[in-house]
């Protein structure tokens, strides 16, 4: 057992932990941008395990139009951290300049990704149980409905079928396939 015998488990960790709490916080700003109703049991959670780190950026981080900067601000600021630990945990010294550039890609990839998987949940959901209300499903709808919405103006519905699911999860592939790999060119992603 060498030196790196627990740095995969430590990374594991460290990547798992961070990428769940910085998804949490996700939802959250883009919940309150898609003015998702506030009283959801699924959205009070969100608000619950987020609010601690929130409360002081929003005293230093006033919001804009509507856009919670504080959430995005400490997205920014966990995804560093996620990469600087994992930087350290694999012996390599954290550059500023890495961190800097890796960051948004980081959070770019788990944007879409955060949609991908919600639309084919709201997709799975209304076939399953189409008319019953569901706390989660309600949050799905009010999170995928600002992206379905324009592929549902421009693809009709043949049969009573909505297809926008399917139109949007391929421009959302199309989007990580043309955004992605220049980025990842910049700042590759850490390899454990």
């Amino acid at each position: 057992m060498g030196p790196g015998y627990l740095s995969s488990p430590l990374a594991f960790l460290i990547e798992t932990l961070f990428s769940l709490y910085i998804m949490a916080v996700m939802l959250r700003f883009l919940l309150q941008w898609a003015r998702a109703d506030f009283y959801n049991p699924v959205s009070q959670f969100l608000v619950r395990i987020t609010q601690a780190p929130l409360r002081p950026l929003r005293r230093l981080i006033p919001g804009w139009g509507g856009i919670d900067l504080s959430a995005l601000v400490l997205m920014i600021l966990l995804q560093m951290l996620a990469l600087a630990l994992l930087m350290m945990v694999a012996g390599v010294t954290p550059r500023p300049d890495y961190l800097i550039l890796r960051t948004p890609a980081e959070l770019i990839e788990l944007l879409l990704n955060v949609y991908l998987v919600a639309i084919i949940v709201r997709a799975i959901l209304s076939w399953v149980n189409p008319d019953g209300y569901n706390p989660a499903a309600t949050v799905l709808i009010s999170l995928t409905e600002p992206v379905l919405r324009p592929f549902r103006q421009v693809i009709p519905m043949p049969g009573g079928i909505d297809l926008s699911p399917l139109a949007a999860l391929l421009a959302i592939q199309v989007v990580k396939m043309l955004v992605m790999p220049p980025l990842d060119r910049v700042a590759p992603p850490l390899m454990m």
